[in-house]
């Protein structure tokens, strides 16, 4: 449980950096300002589907061990 919450630290993080840059070159008058925020945008996207997807992807190389394995016994009735 603590990687998942490792992982969606670090996305807020990225997230919120991004539309800081955003917003301190857009107050500067930096030309590149709207770059920056079609990339916050993008990024407000992109970076949670990276960390669903680097989930699940944990999640079945490395299964919960609290499941009980079910696979090799019969199912006895």
């Amino acid at each position: 449980m603590k990687w998942k919450r490792i992982l969606a630290m670090t996305g807020v993080v990225l997230i919120l950096s991004m539309y800081v840059i955003a917003i301190i070159s857009a107050f500067s008058h930096n030309p590149e300002a709207k770059n920056w925020l079609m990339a916050a945008i993008f990024s407000s996207v992109i970076i949670p589907i990276f960390v669903y997807a680097a989930q699940l992807v944990a999640r079945v190389i490395r299964p919960n061990k609290d499941q009980p394995d079910t696979a090799g016994k019969k199912n006895e009735a």
